[in-house]
């Protein structure tokens, strides 16, 4: 298929990837063009605008910021949208946003897909994300190529646009405590003198355990906070969960603190860091 990706951070540039390795005919745009001129490597053709990217494409896929951005970047691409093409928005936006994306789809003669990705760079990499989709019926059936280079799984989860994204929220929501869990943890064993390893020795195994743990361990333990997901982004995504919860009427204090974690680690230069990067939070 002719494909296009608008966005290749480290999610959009894994995904572009393995399109084109897939066979699919892929054009990448991105603002900063040199970190989409690697993708040629691979067989993508890089463009310099998001117009030029999109012109005949079958699948638009965006990989930006939050939706705000993937809206303003679509509005730049609008003139040379094919009729009928596919949009899928991967890019984690905040739920007010999907009518307005979906309603922008419909004048310009796309088909909206609500289609955030479960993962992080290496899961993005190795072609083995989840998709979490919401979107016509009419569109699973051209898009399944495309998520079957992206992804293992596709979860359809009905028509609606934006329910696809309330639940990419509310599983960033547990992923970001499971991060702020490792990180305060790992701070506090060595703070009162425990040995890491006895810890992890100690839940190893049981109902306590989680291969996240390890991953986010590892990553403090080694001061390798090589980014999967951003502080900057986590923090975004986090003010994104909280300004839905408000809306629905709950709180959420322990997402709350969570952001505060995120804004001091980045305030001390861990904003691009990985957000397990918010381990250097506990300490003043």
């Amino acid at each position: 298929m002719e494909v296009a990706v608008l966005g290749t951070g480290i999610m959009g540039a894994a995904m572009a990837r393995n399109l084109a390795r897939a066979g699919h005919r892929v054009r990448v745009w991105n603002r900063t063009r040199e970190k989409a001129a690697p993708l040629a490597g691979d067989g993508a053709v890089v463009m310099d605008t998001p117009a030029g990217a999109v012109a005949g494409a079958e699948v638009v896929q965006t990989a930006l910021f939050d939706g705000k951005t993937a809206l303003a970047v679509m509005r730049e691409a609008a003139p040379e949208l094919r009729p009928g093409a596919l949009w899928v928005q991967s890019s984690t936006a905040a739920i007010e946003d999907a009518p307005v994306l979906a309603d922008f789809a419909r004048e310009n003669g796309a088909v909206y897909v609500d289609a955030p990705v479960l993962g992080t760079r290496r899961p993005a990499e190795r072609g083995e994300l989840v998709v979490l989709a919401a979107g016509p019926e009419q569109a699973r059936t051209p898009l399944d190529p495309v998520f079957r280079a992206i992804g293992h799984r596709t979860l359809w989860v009905g028509t609606e646009p934006g329910r696809a994204t309330r639940l990419k929220l509310v599983i960033n929501n547990w992923v970001l405590l499971l991060n702020h869990g490792v990180a305060e943890t790992i701070s506090l064993a060595e703070a009162l003198d425990v040995d890491p390893d006895d810890f992890l020795d100690a839940v190893s195994g049981g109902s306590l355990d989680a291969g996240y743990l390890h991953l986010k361990a590892a990553a403090i333990r080694s001061r390798d906070f090589t980014p999967s997901f951003a502080v900057d982004t986590a923090e975004k995504d986090t003010e994104l969960i909280l300004s839905a919860a408000r809306e629905a009427g709950i709180s959420l204090p322990l997402a709350a603190a969570g952001a505060e974690r995120f804004r001091k680690a980045a305030a001390e230069g861990h904003g691009a860091e990985d957000m397990a990067a918010s381990y250097f939070a506990s300490f003043t």
